[in-house]
Parts: structure tokens; C-alpha cells; sequence
């Protein structure tokens, strides 16, 4: 009976609503995070091997700022610095690992735009996040307001952004979990439970920048996922294969996660197929939690995946950071 309460209240946890525990908004300042080194299996310290990941280190992540924790989505450097956004509209970076830091870490709310600061605070329920280094621009999507922003350098501030009726036909529990972007330029939008009537999960892929006026409708394609599980963020690795994090809540286990690997086809046509082919999976005894931001980047030769927990700002919730080479 525990184990079912305690499932019940994370599923209801899950829900991106109103929730007392979410932190207001606030103003930019420090943050001082602790970094706790973890084994990766709790029954085998010195296991390294994933399936086609090897640990490279994890770690739980600590702050006395209120606003710390809720990780939905994250962008990683090759120096270890970390930016990371909260479903509550919040930045945070911080550094993790050897090295000296880029920069001192920070925590700020997402720049607003005049027109949208009469919406309430918990509004910004912002799950998904990707990054164009070539312009130093930010795209994040909304899952309430089915929403997806631009943003300039820096999160300086929101440049545009536009609300898609293909989107709106999704639930707003379950909409933009899942924003990538192409290096040519597309981008590609996997709704967490919006599904298809195959049971498949709608999946839109742009063409262009999906928060500017001009571009045009999106393709519908279909993910279908590891069985039981649902996307909670996607990277590319190049301009036809991504890799998607999903995740499962069961009885048995609690969370469980698989990050698994997609491809594109050279010419996408609507309906088309993306079937998720599972690299590693995340169960206990190894670490586990409610798994939603997925990173990479390179170090060397090597691509470096890094895997972050959402919190929900709980007390008997752990906010983990893991990193793991990619064969």
C-alpha cells in the first residue's frame, strides 16, 4: 500500500500544475551548489558499463537557494559547465568537475516579454530547451502555454515566440517535452502525451525556426518509444539521428529510464515511422530517478551524455546530474 501511495503522488507530481511547492519568481543572483560523487549501481560500485554508455561520474546536486532543483532540460559544455532550466522558468549554471569554471554560477528567471508579464508565475512551465552555437541563440518550449520562445544571446531577453495549432491539439499535461535542434536548421518536437492512432507519439518537424512567423507547417511524424515509455527529451547527434530520453513510472520499480537512439529519413514524409532503438536503461539498483534533461557534448574524439533528475522541488526526490561516454 506505501509503494502505491508513494506512486500516486509522484504521478500526480508529474502533472505540470499549480503546485505549492514550486517556487515564486525571483531575482538573478549567486548559487552556491554541492556536488555528492555517486556510484552508478548501488550493489556494484565498480560498475562502469551501460549498455553503449560508460560512467564517467554522477553526482546528487544541492543548494540552499529555493529556486534550486526541477531540472526538465540542460545544456552541457565541454568544460563541465553546466546551464540548466527548471519547469518553473528558472536558470540555473553551475560548474561540476575538474577545472576552473567559465563563469560564476547563477540562478535567474527567464526574461519575459512585456506582453506576457500579467500571466501568473506558475505559468512558465518550461520543459524543453535547446541551443544554435552558431548564432548563441536559445529555443524553449512551454508545456502550459504550448508555447515555444526564442531567445537572444546570453538569455538576454525573448525575442519571439509563437504557439502552433498543431501543438494546442495536445494535451497541455503532456505537450513540448521534447525540443531539438538539427544542425542544419530543422527542429524536431516530440509531444510527451500527445499520441497518434496507432498509439505512437505525435512528432513535428520543422523545417526552420519553429518561434519565427515565417516558417512554415510543420511535418507530422509518429515516435514509438521503448514499450511503457514516454520521451522526456531529445538531442541530435547529427542532422538525421537523435537520441531521445524516455521515462516509466511502474509499481515495481518507481522510475525507471532508457535513452535510446533515433534516425531520421533522408526525405521525412508525414506518418513516417521514428522507432526508438534503446542504448542503456536506468533501473535499480542502479540510479534512478525522474529523469527529464538530456545534454551532450564532446571531450576529445569522445561524445559526452549527460542525463539530469527533476526534483519536483521534493524533499524524498534527488536532483542527480550523470555523465556517460557514448560508443
Amino acid at each position: 500500500m506505501r509503494r502505491i501511495l508513494i506512486v500516486l503522488l509522484l504521478a500526480i507530481l508529474l502533472l505540470p500544475a499549480p503546485h505549492k511547492n514550486k517556487p515564486e519568481l525571483f531575482g538573478p543572483g549567486p548559487l552556491m551548489v554541492t556536488a555528492r560523487p555517486l556510484p552508478l549501481s548501488s550493489t556494484d560500485p565498480a560498475l562502469r558499463r551501460l549498455g553503449r554508455l560508460a560512467y564517467l561520474g554522477g553526482w546528487q546536486l544541492s543548494a540552499r537557494h529555493p529556486g534550486f532543483g526541477g531540472i526538465s532540460s540542460l545544456l552541457a559544455g565541454p568544460d563541465g559547465q553546466i546551464l540548466a532550466l527548471s519547469d518553473s522558468g528558472t536558470l540555473m549554471g553551475f560548474h561540476i568537475g575538474p577545472g576552473t569554471p567559465a563563469r560564476h554560477p547563477f540562478i535567474a528567471p527567464l526574461p519575459i516579454r512585456p506582453q506576457d508579464r500579467e500571466k501568473p508565475w506558475w505559468a512558465w512551465d518550461s520543459e524543453s530547451m535547446t541551443h544554435d552555437p552558431a548564432s548563441d541563440r536559445y529555443w524553449v518550449g512551454f508545456e502550459l502555454q504550448q508555447m515555444i520562445c526564442r531567445y537572444s544571446p546570453g538569455f538576454a531577453r525573448a525575442e519571439a515566440c509563437r504557439i502552433w495549432p498543431e501543438i494546442e491539439a495536445w494535451p497541455e499535461t503532456g505537450s513540448i517535452e521534447s525540443l531539438a535542434r538539427l544542425p542544419g536548421g530543422r527542429f524536431l518536437v516530440i509531444a510527451e502525451m500527445g499520441m497518434t492512432a496507432d498509439g505512437s507519439h505525435d512528432t513535428l518537424l520543422f523545417s526552420g525556426d519553429p518561434a519565427d512567423r515565417g516558417t512554415p507547417m510543420p511535418i507530422h511524424l509518429r515516435y514509438v518509444p521503448p514499450r511503457g515509455y514516454r520521451p522526456t527529451d531529445a538531442v541530435a547527434l547529427d542532422d538525421r539521428h537523435l537520441l531521445v530520453l524516455n521515462r516509466r513510472l511502474t509499481l515495481q520499480e518507481l522510475f525507471t529510464a532508457t535513452l535510446a537512439i533515433i534516425e531520421l529519413p533522408a526525405r521525412p514524409r508525414p506518418g513516417d515511422r521514428l522507432k526508438a532503438h534503446t542504448l542503456a536503461r536506468l533501473a535499480p539498483p542502479l540510479l534512478a530517478d525522474n529523469f527529464e534533461g538530456l545534454a551532450l557534448s564532446r571531450e576529445g574524439d569522445r561524445r559526452i551524455v549527460w542525463i539530469a533528475s527533476d526534483d519536483n522541488h521534493e524533499f524524498f526526490q534527488r536532483t542527480l546530474l550523470l555523465k556517460f561516454a557514448l560508443d
